[in-house]
């Protein structure tokens, strides 16, 4: 990272960047676990592919998002070829600001005449 950046600073993330940030929300996870909850979270409708995933874990590293683990489960639960990742503080505050920035919209959405809760979330 260059400069110090504020949390809002990074806003709106890109898709890719939430999806993997709210992926390590809760906990330590290798790259094919988040490629599998963006999946599932997702209903099958978005797909991180390789590449896509670990160029973004990449630049999410670069601006402090995230960092490499070093905790590991036990052996038997584990491959030694897998990293894993997790968020930083800043990474958090992001996930955070995202969130509420998208809370925010997603009121606005339903205040707007003409649209009932119903229609708004379909």
């Amino acid at each position: 990272m260059t400069e110090a950046h504020t949390p809002e600073s990074f806003l709106p993330l890109k898709p890719n960047w939430f999806h993997v940030l709210l992926s390590l929300a809760d906990e330590e996870q290798h790259g094919y676990g988040i490629m599998q909850e963006v999946l599932d979270r997702t209903g099958g409708k978005l797909r991180l592919w390789p590449a896509t995933l670990y160029g973004t874990i990449k630049r999410l590293m670069e601006e402090d998002l995230l960092e490499e683990s070093d905790e590991r489960p036990s052996a038997e639960l584990d491959d030694a070829r897998r990293r894993y990742y997790r968020l930083t503080p800043l990474g958090r505050s992001v996930l955070k600001a995202e969130s509420e920035r998208l809370e925010d919209l997603v009121r606005v959405i339903r205040g707007k005449r003409g649209l009932t809760k119903s229609e708004a979330e379909s």
